[in-house]
């Protein structure tokens, strides 16, 4: 299973951005048995959680400090999960992360350490 995430940038604040990330080696369907997260790396700081998305994309948790800014989407039938970011502010500057893990029926993961694939990362900047 390999992960591409794509869509970061430097963007002012107030302003937004859309990553994707796209999974590949699962074979027809199979994307849609994984829980998909977003983390993010700042500097100085441990991996974050993010935003959450369930297999059949009902279930969609948020940090509190993305809560109302952020909003996660997924299609199965495009291997393709999402992070829509707006609002942004300098304190969402980091390199952000895809995470997958194959789940049962509505479990949900929060913790970096509970997903098994992970995207290369990319850099969202965002300045004052």
């Amino acid at each position: 299973v390999q992960l591409q995430a794509s869509g970061g940038g430097l963007v002012q604040a107030g302003g937004s951005l859309r990553l994707s990330c796209l999974v590949s080696g699962v074979s027809g369907g199979t994307f849609s048995r994984y829980v998909m997260g977003w983390f993010r790396d700042a500097p100085g700081k441990e991996r974050d959680f993010v935003a959450a998305i369930s297999r059949g994309g009902g279930n969609t948790p948020y940090a509190d400090s993305v809560k109302g800014r952020f909003t996660v989407s997924r299609d199965n039938a495009k291997n393709t999960v999402w992070l829509q970011m707006d609002s942004l502010k300098p304190e969402d500057t980091a390199v952000y992360y895809c995470a997958a893990r194959p789940a049962i029926n509505t479990a949900m993961y929060y913790s970096h350490s509970d997903y098994n694939y992970w995207g290369q990362g990319t850099q969202v900047t965002v300045s004052s």
